[in-house]
């Protein structure tokens, strides 16, 4: 999970896409970045650490044009994070490109592979996003008939990456003297919308991962960018849009609704809000049926995406609503800190207990999902020291016990607290008196319910269906050697069997 952004405008756009990045913080606490273009230059500057952090008036002021991209980032694999992996990337071949990319191919191996001996183009960190932006560069000098460049021919190109890559990818580009350009997976899997601005100078547009950052800098939301769609705004601000993919259709990832993304978005049609109260609706009927009528004191949230939820099921259950715990908002988000040391030591520093709300209570405490259980076990132990007299936790989402391979921090099976346990002995592992999880099936229709013509979500996961059906038992093998030995990744001396199926 990252958080892109891109603007083309008619004045300056760097404190435009900084305010952007801000909105977008939750979506990556790693690094921060931002490329803006004036004339055929580039200028850029990024970082690890928060926005606030990476950037400082002497980086701003550099940051000069009227169009460019903004990155957070959070890492997908390792505890190691390293600067040269922030993005924006750049490459100087053939038009001088910048790229900032939110998701995870799942053939990056191979591409880079092709990239050497076939297009002769070197990778120089272990970013997926660098090997896309190689890809794409590639196809735009293969697809070029000249020196310039036309959109028929930018859309040829990302119809080139759609045949070649793999995986999720929700992208923003400079092109160098050109402009704007936003692609999406053909499976749709990562977020990507744009909205517009209209100013004395003309119509100035921006794209970003989520309808928030539109929102909250006054742009006027106009749609979603489709899956395999290719949208490019050149410099005097025209606007282009054409399909690119020969096969597509939309499969968002159900994570998105479930935890990643601000309650105030609204993606694929979809208010995720109204979704996670959906779900909270949901849940209740499964709490409902297990729990005695009358036995429930309270109803509690884990702060703060699983709110919407925990409040829909109070209301249900006619069980009074509480805050038992206040967030610390200078921690971080705990699931997305690289490194479970880190998960273990920040939960509560990140949260407090109301000990008058838990005394003598049978509290049900709710979250969002339980992904490695670390924080449900240290948050029902803070509940019981704080005088619960009994712990019942619920999960607005079903029980995590895959891996995600598409953007997600959670690679490997056994950091998974639900993978080959049963809810019974996950309920043990986190000291709970009782554990009630959201059906897999209702998740999916709390979401369909608010936009029917959604049909099908990446919800792997929790079924383990990978929709990009490139995905096998070697390539998620090969996933958890990466992330437990990084060191023999970063020293290029990994040698395994890829394990890809054929492209589908």
């Amino acid at each position: 999970m990252c958080g892109i952004v891109g603007v083309s405008g008619f004045s300056p756009v760097n404190q435009m896409l900084y305010d952007s990045l801000l909105l977008l913080q939750h979506r990556g606490q790693d690094a921060a970045g931002i490329a803006t273009g004036h004339g055929n230059a580039f200028s850029m500057f990024k970082g690890n650490g928060l926005v606030r952090d990476v950037f400082r008036t002497r980086n701003m002021r550099s940051l000069l044009g009227n169009y460019g991209i903004g990155h957070v980032r959070y890492p997908t694999a390792g505890s190691a994070s390293s600067s040269e992996e922030a993005q924006p990337f750049y490459v100087n071949a053939p038009y001088g490109l910048v790229l900032a990319h939110n998701g995870n191919l799942t053939n990056s191996e191979r591409l880079k592979a092709e990239l050497f001996k076939n297009d002769r183009r070197h990778i120089n960190t272990n970013s997926d996003s660098e090997v896309l932006l190689n890809v794409l560069a590639h196809e735009l000098q293969s697809n070029a008939s000249g020196y310039s460049l036309d959109p028929a021919t930018i859309f040829r190109a990302v119809a080139g990456v759609h045949e070649r890559a793999r995986g999720a990818y929700a992208c923003v580009v400079q092109i160098a003297g050109y402009g704007i350009l936003a692609f999406r997976d053909p499976h749709g899997i990562r977020p990507l919308v744009y909205g517009k601005l209209e100013t004395e100078q003309g119509t100035e547009y921006m794209f970003a991962s989520e309808s928030v950052a539109l929102a909250g800098m006054g742009y006027e939301f106009v749609r979603d960018v489709l899956p395999g769609e290719a949208v490019f705004v050149d410099v005097e601000g025209n606007i282009f849009e054409q399909q690119c993919a020969k096969k597509f259709s939309l499969n968002p990832c159900i994570f998105e609704y479930v935890y990643l993304a601000r309650p105030d978005s609204i993606m694929d049609g979809v208010s995720v809000y109204e979704a996670r109260v959906k779900m909270g609706e949901y849940l209740a009927e499964r709490v409902r049926a297990g729990v005695p009528s009358g036995e429930i004191d309270v109803v509690m949230p884990i702060p703060d995406s699983s709110r919407p939820a925990a409040l829909e099921l109070a209301n249900r259950l006619g069980v009074p609503y509480r805050e038992g715990f206040i967030k610390n908002r200078y921690i971080g988000r705990t699931f997305i800190m690289p490194g479970q040391a880190i998960r273990k030591k920040s939960v509560r520093q990140k949260l407090s207990a109301i000990e008058c709300e838990f005394k003598g209570k049978t509290v049900l405490l709710v979250d969002d999902s339980i992904v490695r259980g670390t924080t449900s076990r240290e948050i029902v132990q803070m509940a019981r020291e704080s005088g619960a007299k009994r712990v019942i936790f619920a999960s607005a989402a079903p029980p995590v016990r895959f891996p995600n391979v598409y953007g997600i921090d959670m690679p490997t099976r056994d950091e998974l607290i639900a993978s080959g346990r049963t809810d019974d002995e996950i309920c043990a592992e986190i000291g709970a008196d009782a554990l009630f999880y959201q059906d897999i099936e209702e998740m999916k229709k709390a979401v369909a319910d608010l936009n029917p013509t959604l049909k099908v979500f990446d919800a792997s996961c929790f079924d383990g269906t990978y929709i990009t059906g490139d995905v096998t038992t070697e390539y998620l093998d090969r996933l958890e050697y990466m992330r437990k030995h990084p060191e023999v990744v970063e020293s290029g001396g990994l040698q395994m069997n890829l394990g890809y199926a054929a492209n589908p």
